[in-house]
């Protein structure tokens, strides 16, 4: 045992640099090349013991074993296995079965309550819809008492021939005239080219005998006065 201490010892003063593996075949390697290097005994001369039979490996100075430094990479004699287990408990990698919380009627009853539900819906949209229209059109429209003023009735038995009456329709005054037989033959010969809006009288009434005409002046919005001025007022 002392005899290999002092031949790594040796080894290690010559420099050496081995890079071996761990193993039982680089321990037989290091002691090897640890056997080519002679003992202390040897050196100091006790005795003549001979050392065992070694290859013929001629004699090294101290000069060349302290220069001569040997670079021995070795590969890994054990190869690594990369393990891919776990620790972790078995219940937490397993998917969750959700078949309690799945619905337990067919597809005919989800299908048939679908329709149900956009049926409904739309019933209602439309409902409002018609709602909101409705009252829209109800606000635009005319109020009652302008409703109530929107026709007129008149008792034209009461107006005596050659004479008019005066009566209010929606906030106007509204002329209703009696006419004579003078009174339209002088009408219809008027010429009609003369005038701002060429018309003539059949047009104008579609009886004769009564003329009606609306008593607000194209001017400036003015009543004009009965039986005055042009064409007996």
């Amino acid at each position: 045992m002392a005899s290999l201490a002092t031949k790594l010892a040796s080894a290690s003063l010559n420099r050496s640099f081995i890079t071996l593996p761990a193993t039982a075949s680089g321990l037989r390697t290091v002691l090897n090349r640890s056997a080519h290097y002679p003992s202390d005994d040897d050196h100091h001369g006790h005795g003549h013991h001979e050392s065992p039979a070694t290859p013929s490996i001629p004699a090294l100075k101290a000069t060349s074993l302290s220069s001569n430094r040997t670079f021995v990479t070795a590969p890994a004699g054990l190869t690594q296995q990369k393990r891919f287990n776990h620790t972790s408990a078995r219940d937490t990698t397993n998917i969750p079965d959700f078949s309690k919380y799945k619905s337990g009627s067919g597809d005919a009853t989800n299908r048939g309550f679908s329709y149900f539900m956009v049926g409904t819906t739309g019933a209602l949209s439309f409902v409002g819809a018609k709602t909101t229209v409705a009252d829209f059109l109800a606000n635009m429209s005319a109020s009652a008492d302008v409703l109530a003023l929107a026709k007129v009735e008149v008792d034209l038995s009461t107006i005596p021939e050659g004479r008019n009456v005066t009566i209010k329709w929606r906030g106007k005054p509204v002329f209703i005239r009696h006419r004579t037989a003078d009174e339209i033959d002088e009408a219809n010969a008027v010429n009609i080219a003369e005038l701002r809006d060429p018309q003539n009288d059949a047009e104008r009434a579609q009886k004769p005998e009564w003329l009606v005409m609306l008593g607000v002046c194209t001017h400036l919005g003015c009543v004009p006065i009965g039986e005055a001025g042009d064409y007996g007022g």
